[in-house]
């Protein structure tokens, strides 16, 4: 099975790794109070309001959190999703907190470590309020990273904490594994969000190389809902777990916590469920560019953690802004119900939401999810079950034609594969296909051949990632509608905004910082609605690398990804290609290495000439 979603009964059963048996008494005990005693006992806590049922649905919400983890773990499902409630992620070893009762993430990962053996878990929190419950339970815990954002504003949001800010990372060994990004405006939509996991959480989760991702989903982070005020829209969050599938091996188990405007919620759980289940989230919509205060965070969260992580150092720091201040006084009052902001809120938001269901609605899901077309038919034997071997080959005419472009394709190999590309490629352009590996003799000619064919139908921008010896075509317009990343290039340069060259990382670490602090936020700010990814001639990248490149370059354009393999590779590599593209996580790098100086400052020097132009490469709020 590929992806669990998990509810049943059976689960109240399950073992609570709680140390304080009188907490776990006392809630047991609420079972039998009246209504009067429930609200006393609840006024003892913070936004807590116990019903004689609460008990059995805590239990049932831990029940469901642990059996999700087991299943993950013993390789029954690929990942999955626990719709729970009440949520667990404020809640602290003897006490409930902010809806919650039990911590049901920090007791799946004690689960996961006592059971399974696990040395490194990550927790992604991605609720609008600050998952203060699991930072104390692991703040100094090295084998728990916990990375939160949050609404913050200064320390002016609930629930008011000082250690809710940047510089709280944790205490005695677990400094460095506790890393808050506080949002200190509302209003923070998908170019922040897509920012603080490039520039903070990526990279920082590459090195620690986690066995197990646990994501603590409160969608009170996404448009409309009144206690965020975000603008974060549902496919967002589609993105993001995408971006998440790429670490440990695609172990993703993501559990419900805050979320209170109903279609928000559901939309936005919808397209976490896609995601898990390998289908490609549509393109983000709205402006590609970071609030100034979005950066300033970025680059507070960046500076206090640089100290502990090689990743974000070997990407250059900024100075250090004015950090915020912590302060009862002019605390954020919550949105009142029926308010005049509320009504506002409540209009964007269904505008919003009507817009991605007729999204949703024009351009359905394709038919099929991954192709792949080859040269020789026995390369076929390593491809997975659920890919489609296509045959079918465009009209002799068509091929012909386009073959005239270049002399290489008119060998008989590179025309037959030529035809085979372009026959995919309509497939994609026309919706049939969502994506597709092709092998040729001539990847060069191929992929001129693609990009122009693309430009001349449905694509009116092209993202086109060139690995190895293949250059700009020397005739194309450099008209903003291709944008043409060459790694493997002579140099770093960037010879207009739409044409950036960059030298093959030595490292892992290198490579990472290429992928997540270049590729991916020019891909994203670009918007194409195709992208070409082609392994050239002497390309020199690993097979767990250009899966991974693949994998991720899945995000940019809902999907529509056409990778181009120079020769006859192996059929293990066209395996996997295959397999990434329809949704499988990538194999793992190894081991995180750090980058040359040379790499370095290549990758700085390309982003402080590019940075105007692309405002998703930017990391610093502007001086």
């Amino acid at each position: 099975m590929r992806t669990a979603l998990v509810y049943h009964e059976d689960m109240t059963a399950a073992r609570l790794l709680w140390e304080d048996p009188e907490y776990v008494s006392l809630l047991r005990g609420t079972q039998a109070l009246d209504t009067q005693e429930l609200r006393a006992l609840s006024g003892q806590y913070d936004a807590v309001y116990f019903h004689p049922s609460t008990f059995h649905c805590a239990r049932l919400a831990v029940g469901a959190t642990l059996q999700l983890v087991d299943a993950v773990l013993m390789g029954a499902v690929h990942n999955g999703l626990a719709l729970v409630r009440p949520p667990g992620h404020h809640s602290q070893r003897a006490a409930a907190n902010g809806f919650c009762v039990f911590n049901n993430v920090a007791i799946a990962a004690r689960h996961a470590q006592q059971k399974h053996g696990l040395q490194r878990i990550l927790i992604v929190d991605w609720d609008v309020h600050h998952g203060q419950g699991i930072q104390y339970i692991f703040e100094d815990d090295p084998s728990v990273l916990y990375f939160s954002w949050h609404r913050y504003e200064h320390g002016r949001f609930w629930p008011y904490l000082r250690e809710s800010d940047a510089d709280a990372v944790g205490q005695g060994k677990g400094r460095g594994f506790t890393v808050n990004l506080p949002w200190n405006q509302v209003g923070m939509g998908n170019a922040d969000y897509l920012a603080a996991f490039l520039h903070v959480l990526l990279p920082v989760a590459f090195e620690f190389d986690p066995e197990l991702v646990l994501v603590s989903a409160g969608f009170d982070s996404a448009i409309g809902d009144p206690e965020g005020q975000m603008q974060a829209t549902p496919e967002c969050f589609g993105h993001l777990t995408q971006l998440l599938q790429v670490l440990a091996g695609g172990r993703v188990c993501a559990v419900l916590e805050g979320g209170y405007h109903l279609e928000s919620l559901s939309q936005s759980v919808c397209m976490v469920v896609r995601a898990l289940l390998g289908d490609p989230a549509p393109p983000l919509s709205g402006p590609m560019e970071p609030h100034r205060s979005a950066l300033e965070s970025i680059q507070s969260v960046r500076t206090a953690q640089a100290p502990h992580w090689t990743s974000l150092r070997q990407q250059g720091s900024a100075p250090t802004p004015r950090p915020g201040t912590c302060s009862a006084d002019g605390r954020t009052s919550p949105v009142s119900p029926g308010g005049p902001t509320f009504k506002a809120v409540e209009a964007q938001a269904s505008a919003v939401l009507s817009s991605l269901l007729g999204q949703l609605h024009l351009h359905p899901t394709p038919p099929v999810r991954t192709a792949v077309t080859l040269t020789a038919p026995d390369a076929a034997l390593g491809l997975p079950p659920a890919v489609l071997h296509q045959e079918g080959s465009a009209p002799q005419e068509e091929t012909r034609a386009w073959a005239r472009l270049h002399e290489a394709l008119a060998q008989d190999t590179a025309f037959t594969a030529l035809g085979k590309v372009l026959h995919l490629l309509k497939g994609i352009l026309d919706g049939q296909v969502s994506s597709g590996v092709a092998m040729t003799p001539a990847a060069a000619a191929t992929l001129d051949v693609a990009l122009r064919c693309s430009l001349s139908h449905r694509a009116q921008r092209v993202l086109c990632v060139a690995v190895g010896q293949l250059d700009w075509p020397p005739d194309l317009a450099n008209d903003g509608r291709t944008l043409w990343l060459d790694i493997r290039g002579k140099e770093a340069a960037a010879l207009s905004p739409f044409h950036v060259s960059m030298p093959l990382p030595g490292t892992t670490g290198a490579f990472l910082s290429c992928v997540l602090a270049l590729v991916l936020p020019l891909a994203y700010g670009f918007r194409p609605d195709l992208v070409l990814m082609a392994l050239g001639p002497a390309q020199g990248l690993q097979e767990p690398q250009a899966a991974l490149l693949a994998a991720l370059l899945r995000g940019p354009a809902g999907g529509r990804v056409l990778v181009l393999v120079e020769q006859e590779p192996t059929s293990q590599l066209a395996g996997i290609l295959a397999r990434v593209l329809h949704g499988d996580a990538p194999p793992s790098l190894g081991p995180f290495s750090t980058a040359p100086p040379e790499d370095t400052q290549a990758l700085l020097y390309l982003r402080r000439q590019l940075e105007a132009q692309w405002k998703m490469l930017q990391v610093a709020a502007p001086s």
